[in-house]
């Protein structure tokens, strides 16, 4: 132990000897530990994000959606200029489903159609979603002020609607939004809760879009049916057209995981009998986060492989160095060699002082790695101040680096310290072998 303490505090000397020239030296290998803890931090906050958004669609859940059809295959009547096209589910599926799929526990329906909505002078045009009582807990909604849509509203088919907190914002800047009634076309709505700001989310699988909460207003299923009529029209310039669709979706629950997949498969072959198109898509979250889960494993790998390309760097660098430090130290290494220090004592000498360089950016390395989720807050505030500042609108991918929050993957910590050691190891043998096999008598002859 003494003679391994008198070693390392060699190497130290040596080492401190040209601060600079080693303080540059250890920089390579500081940048190659932050990179590869931040990049699997990033990588880790990317996946945990995604898999988050698959998670609030509900790990037991099948979702099915109405897709419109190519036009070829749709079902349409009347002429070029007005007609109805009909697609998507129906109330017979929701029915068909609920009562011959035994596994399945609950059924939820849902229709969304695109409407204005007016409070005096104020208007917006919103996604009014028509639901049922569960929806609120199957999307995770939770309520600032008010109550969500009852079993009673949907039974008497009432009037009321639940404002998203950025429709209350718009609607009602100045006045209490609970109590009052809002125009949704034509007919007046009671409105009985406000919902709290909610994150929307990216679109999920190949066939699930974005959701933005934030804008939506909620009616009961019975009441929106009544009201709003089964086809929804639209006028353009010189032509109507019109849709009809019954339910936009159907969320299915299940009792375990287990039985999703095999459930998924029976809804597929149940649907297939009420539709001669496939104008339907099932999404089974279960699956997506597999796939997710995957993806997570790939990701890291890959930004872990990138970083620790700059590891590679900092290790050339240091066999750089230490190659200068032995044609600059040939004398010494002659003097010890003829005072009796044997060549391992020398490979182990120059050996120490690249794991003391390799091994102290590692350190200062994994401390700033640690540093990583406030860098990145600080990065988030640059870019929303210089770059979408004033923006009124903000893309999918802005919006998803915003959200986006690093995850220490702790393991990399002890991971990448000990890369950095190693590569300070490797990068360290071939100096230290050609500095003990220099010829004691040339090595005195050095200048």
């Amino acid at each position: 132990m003494h003679r391994l303490f008198r070693t390392i505090n060699m190497a130290m000397k040596s080492v401190l000897l040209h601060k600079l020239r080693s303080g540059l030296t250890i920089l390579g290998i500081v940048f190659g530990v932050f990179s590869v803890i931040a990049m699997l931090a990033i990588g880790e906050g990317a996946s945990a994000q995604a898999q988050k958004q698959v998670l609030e669609l509900g790990a037991t859940n099948i979702i099915v959606r109405s897709t419109k059809p190519p036009e070829d295959t749709s079902q349409s009547s009347g002429s070029s200029r007005s007609y109805v096209l009909k697609y998507g589910l129906l109330r017979a599926d929701y029915n068909l489903l609920k009562d011959s799929v035994p596994t399945i526990t609950s059924a939820i329906p849902i229709r969304e159609i695109s409407q204005e909505v007016r409070f005096k002078h104020r208007t917006m045009n919103n996604r009014i979603v028509g639901c049922t009582s569960e929806y609120a807990e199957l999307n995770h909604l939770n309520l600032t002020r008010g109550r969500f849509i009852s079993e009673v509203d949907q039974e008497k088919a009432a009037n009321v609607a639940v404002l998203a907190w950025e429709t209350a914002q718009t609607l009602f800047p100045y006045e209490d939004p609970l109590g009052e009634k809002v125009i949704i076309g034509t007919h007046p709505y009671l409105i009985i809760g406000l919902t709290a700001p909610k994150t929307s989310t990216a679109a999920i699988g190949g066939s699930m879009s974005g959701q933005e909460y934030n804008k939506d207003i909620y009616v009961p299923l019975r009441t929106l049916n009544m009201l709003a009529g089964e086809v929804i029209y639209r006028r353009t310039a010189g032509s109507r057209s019109a849709e009809q669709v019954e339910l936009n979706q159907i969320t299915l629950k299940v009792e375990s995981k287990d039985d999703v997949l095999a459930t998924s498969q029976v809804v597929a072959e149940t649907l297939i009998r009420n539709h001669k198109v496939k104008d339907y898509d099932i999404i089974v979250p279960l699956e997506l986060l597999k796939q997710a889960d995957q993806i997570r494993y790939i990701f890291n790998f890959v930004l872990g492989s990138i970083a620790a390309i700059s590891l590679v760097v900092g290790g050339i660098g240091i066999m750089n160095i230490m190659l200068a430090t032995v044609t600059e130290r040939t004398r010494e290494i002659g003097i010890r060699r003829a005072l009796g220090a044997k060549r391992k004592d020398i490979i182990e000498q120059f050996l120490t002082e690249t794991i003391v360089l390799s091994g102290t950016g590692g350190i200062i390395g994994v401390i700033l790695g640690l540093l990583t989720p406030y860098s990145f807050q600080g990065l988030k505030w640059v870019t929303e101040q210089v770059f979408l500042k004033g923006a009124s609108s903000q893309s999918d991918v802005a919006k998803l680096f915003l959200d986006m929050e690093p995850t220490i993957a702790w393991w990399s910590l002890p991971v990448a310290f000990g890369i950095s050691v190693g590569i300070g190891v490797i990068f360290g043998v071939y100096p230290a072998r050609s500095a003990a096999q220099l010829d004691p008598i040339e090595a005195l002859r050095h200048e």
